[in-house]
């Protein structure tokens, strides 16, 4: 079963995610969503499968674009949903998917749960 990696290069979680994978002698599709957004489908099924039952649990509250949005942790859903389509920086990050199962990569053994 193909494993995906959500990953930002310049995130040092992210990295040492990956790394981590390929320790385990996992080559993950990489998808670095800061260069191709994810839309909103795929959040919504990132949310799911993380187990989450909202996109506040995804949300990075302390980017800058965060505060310069005005969203706060009363932001309704579609809202905070938006802005995390629109503002990719905004979506914690990584995440791991594997089949119907993904783990967020903080910290990085997380991901060991579901590969």
């Amino acid at each position: 079963m193909s494993v995906t990696i959500y990953h930002n290069p310049r995130c040092s979680k992210s990295r040492q995610t990956l790394a981590l994978l390929e320790e385990n002698a996992i080559q993950p599709e990489i998808v670095e969503y800061l260069k191709t957004p994810i839309d909103e489908s795929t959040l919504d099924t990132l949310i799911s499968k993380l187990g989450f039952e909202s996109a506040h649990q995804l949300v990075r509250n302390k980017e800058a674009i965060y505060k310069e949005l005005g969203l706060s942790k009363d932001s309704d859903e579609q809202t905070l949903r938006t802005a995390m389509i629109e503002n990719p920086k905004l979506i914690e990050r990584p995440i791991v998917v594997k089949g119907e199962k993904a783990a967020l990569g903080r910290p990085p053994e997380s991901v060991l749960d579901i590969i």
